[in-house]
């Protein structure tokens, strides 16, 4: 066999785990430019629908793989204990999960949308969309 093909075979299981620059962004009307990591935990977790200084925010979840990078690394919480958290607070009616959207979507409605804020891999940033800066991660 040639070696060539063997070290192929040897990386394919790692082409999954590539993993996106993960940041978090907002409608460019957001007049905050950084957000502490337990306030961004909170907006995720339906425990606060504003941001510190007052203004409503609209946490947007992103669908697919972005969303458990952003779990992760972001909420400090795997999947699965995300998804258990949701299911315990829907079920007892406490609390809805953020709206989900696609990531080819997301973009565009944070732009759109006053007080949104969401996620996105860094290389799909542009003018259209505020950054915000996690601290205390």
């Amino acid at each position: 066999m040639n070696i060539r093909v063997l070290a192929a075979a040897a990386l394919l299981p790692l082409a999954g785990l590539v993993q996106a620059d993960v940041v978090l962004i907002a409608h460019p009307g957001v007049a905050i430019s950084s957000l502490e990591q337990a306030s961004v935990s909170r907006l995720f977790f339906g425990q606060s629908e504003q941001l510190p200084n007052g203004a409503r925010a609209v946490p947007l979840d992103v669908s697919g793989p972005l969303k458990d990078q952003f779990a992760q690394q972001v909420l400090k919480k795997n999947p699965a204990q995300v998804e258990k958290y949701w299911a315990r607070m829907i079920f007892t009616g406490k609390a809805n999960p953020p709206r989900a959207v696609r990531a080819s979507e997301v973009k565009s409605l944070v732009a759109n949308t006053p007080g949104a804020i969401s996620y996105l891999d860094r290389s799909q940033v542009d003018s259209s969309i505020r950054v915000i800066e996690i601290t205390g991660k």
